[in-house]
């Protein structure tokens, strides 16, 4: 068990909570939401004992081990994979260092061999003798191919380095385990493996993400940063959105009589109980929902932007082939090749690789920035698209510094200052924001820019380089409906495992030696027996 007691903290004036009471205990798994820069990450630095709160203490029950998932991804770059995973139990990797050390010294006493021995014993006893073994395990699990497993961690790629330190959190079952952003770089197999694998974690796990299946799968309860306070709810991230939306509703209509909202609030509730058999983590959370007192719901102060396209033409019959497209990267390495297809009307697809580079560049040809190798792309006549790159630097330069007004104004046919503003002030851009300078933007508030000129152009097509970068979970709860809800045609590309079921009808994975084209939803083709061999065989360079 953890105890948060009376914890307070405050960068200068800015207050980010305070008298915070908090238990988390045995067996739940705990997703700490809030809007950015409320201090999720903070938190979790607190609970480990990373930073101190300006009052109030963090107390873990005597015994407990702790793992904390590391962001220094250079951090043991001169370390053997398999030896970095080891060294996540810090306890049992210095015992087995000072066993062998006995061991290997030529001039060891018999009292060192009688300490060897204790050693020995007390290695056993933490599971060491299966260490290498269950370590390799998690690393095979993680997508970390064994012939990885003794390389040095600098000459891992950055994707596989995350893996590494994520095996490195999991390793030897600690007592609490403490995620910012696992899922992070992750590929969709790995991030559902992980999901699999929390949900099943006898332990405590905390863990602060933007995935919202992630919350879904592995949560029992939220961690909510709001009001300057922290509150644990029960149930998992879409039971508190979807209770949070009805408390709003329920607070804007002042004429339902308590009983009624009552009455509304348990069959919600009810409801969900019984969709939770469906869950991994069925029998805890549904146990937990029939104990939750509703007195203890409030609606949230989270605020979400209005994104909604709207074609201003609907596309005719015609609408994207796509015949024999490839490309080389400036190595003269095939990026992608011989990809073909064609788009029906009303398809969405989700476009895959394990190539990030192949991605970009496939939404680049497309969109007519580079030219391909190979291939033709024949654009219906009625189809008019834009582009949401994954890299938006361009349009943000300081060269052309405009304040938010201004940057607006170029993409919109309707140049008046008080529908600009007005249309900025729905995207959470308001009073004197509207003139901070573009180039100063976080990454999220550029995002919600190059949505908003998106929006300001109505194209009936749409290619989205991972929309969801640098988005916080309200932003994209309201990007994924606004996807649901458009008409036209789309190509995208997502870590967000929620946005690709909801939305995706169809599946095109690219790689170098051909692509995957499915009518599969996206959790059809993850699951896929016959997709993951066709895959392999593809990535290794045998065509299937």
């Amino acid at each position: 068990m953890v105890t948060v007691d009376n914890v307070g903290l405050q960068f200068g004036k800015q207050v980010l909570f305070d008298e915070v009471n908090l238990k988390f205990t045995r067996g739940n798994c705990y997703g700490v939401i809030g809007a950015n820069g409320a201090g999720k990450s903070t938190f979790l630095k607190i609970l480990s004992g990373e930073i101190d709160p300006q009052h109030g203490s963090v107390s873990i029950e005597p015994g407990n081990r702790m793992a904390v998932l590391k962001q220094n991804h250079f951090e043991y770059e001169e370390e053997t994979v398999l030896n970095t995973v080891l060294m996540g139990h810090q306890e049992m990797y210095r015992i087995n260092e000072e066993k062998n050390a006995i061991y290997m010294n030529p001039d060891a006493t018999e009292a060192d061999g009688m300490k060897a021995a204790e050693l020995e014993n007390e290695y056993g006893n933490m599971g060491g003798w299966t260490a290498d073994s269950d370590a390799a395990v998690l690393l095979s699990n993680l997508g970390i191919k064994e012939d990885l497993h003794y390389k040095l961690v600098k000459e891992l790629s950055g994707p596989e380095k995350v893996k590494v330190l994520l095996a490195q959190a999991l390793f030897g079952n600690p007592e609490l385990l403490l995620l910012d952003e696992p899922t992070n770089d992750l590929d969709a197999e790995t991030a559902t493996w992980l999901a699999d694998f929390l949900a099943d974690y006898q332990n405590t796990v905390i863990v602060v993400s933007h995935d919202r299946y992630f919350l879904d799968m592995v949560c029992t309860h939220m961690v909510d940063i709001d009001f300057k306070r922290i509150k644990i709810f029960t149930g998992n991230y879409s039971f508190w959105y979807e209770t949070s939306q009805l408390l709003m509703q329920q607070k804007a209509n002042k004429d339902k009589k308590t009983e009624a909202k009552r009455a509304e609030l348990m069959e919600f509730i009810a409801r969900f109980s019984a969709n939770a058999s469906k869950s991994r983590q069925a029998t805890s959370r549904k146990k937990a929902l029939e104990k939750l007192n509703i007195e203890e719901l409030e609606p949230s102060s989270r605020k979400y932007p209005f994104i909604h396209f709207k074609p201003e033409r609907e596309p005719g019959d015609q609408i994207l082939r796509v015949s024999n497209l490839s490309k080389r990267d400036a190595n003269g390495d095939w990026l992608f090749q011989d990809v073909s297809f064609t788009m029906n009307k009303g398809e969405k697809i989700a476009l895959l690789s394990r190539n990030t580079p192949a991605v970009n560049a496939f939404y680049d040809v497309l969109a007519g920035e580079i030219q391909p190798d190979t291939g033709t792309i024949e654009w219906g006549q009625t189809i008019t698209f834009d582009y949401l790159p994954n890299e938006n630097t361009a349009f943000f330069s300081n060269e052309n510094d405009l304040n938010l007004i201004d940057w607006l104004r170029q993409f919109s046919k309707e140049k008046d200052e008080q529908f600009i503003r007005g249309f900025l002030g729905r995207m959470l851009f308001s009073g004197e924001e509207v003139y901070k300078k573009s180039s100063v933007l976080s990454g999220g508030e550029k995002v919600r820019c190059m949505l908003s000129k998106i929006m300001l152009r109505y194209p009936n097509f749409l290619l989205l380089d991972e929309p969801t970068n640098h988005l916080d979970l309200e932003s994209i709860t309201a990007l994924n409906n606004a996807l649901q809800e458009f008409k036209g045609n789309l190509i995208m590309t997502s870590h967000d495992h929620a946005l690709l079921s909801s939305v995706a009808n169809r599946i095109l994975e690219i790689t170098p030696n051909g692509a995957i084209d499915s009518l599969m939803n996206f959790d059809e083709y993850l699951r896929s027996d016959r997709i993951r061999k066709q895959r392999e065989e593809l990535y290794e360079g045998v065509m299937a």
